[in-house]
């Protein structure tokens, strides 16, 4: 469980990962050395679990974005495919899925003689995997990785 103060913390590196301790603590009203003491406790906690750089996919040659929707023939709760597919380099998201479909596959291509490559060269490669269907974002109204705590989670003085 998370109290409000860490809630807010979270909140603060969520929108910014490079925010300073010191400009942390202001926020939240409180001493640098104790907001840090916090955030190594939810790093330790695996609540926060990392930080990252956000890159603009079309200025790394990396514009266009498809989901793929992998069939495979796995036994009821093996995974092998999907830690294939997490294995491929373009490939940024695999969710194991409910319905038709085994898996959900976020992948970011050059283009689209790119995607066909990925999807023969290595999904084809994967055993297991009997069909694909892609399809190909036109635009995107909101990417983002940030989640918002619910506030029936956020415990009064749990820190």
């Amino acid at each position: 469980m998370i109290d409000a103060v860490d809630a807010k913390i979270i909140a603060i590196l969520q929108a910014n990962g490079r925010e300073t301790n010191a400009e942390i603590a202001r926020r939240v009203d409180m001493a640098a050395s104790a907001v840090l003491e916090r955030i190594r406790k939810l790093e330790a906690r695996g609540v926060i679990q990392g930080y990252t750089a956000r890159i603009d996919p079309r200025a790394v040659d990396l514009g266009l974005l498809a989901f793929v929707f992998v069939r495979a023939d796995e036994r009821v709760g093996e995974e092998s495919a999907g830690r294939q597919l997490a294995a491929i380099p373009e490939v940024l998201e695999v969710h194991h899925v409910a319905g038709e479909d085994c898996y959900l596959v976020k992948v970011r291509a050059e283009g689209p003689e790119a995607l066909g490559r990925i999807l023969r060269e290595r999904f084809g490669a994967i055993g297991h995997v009997r069909t694909t269907r892609t399809t190909i974002v036109l635009s995107s109204v909101k990417e983002s990785t940030e989640l918002l705590i619910p506030q029936d989670t956020v415990v009064e003085g749990a820190a």
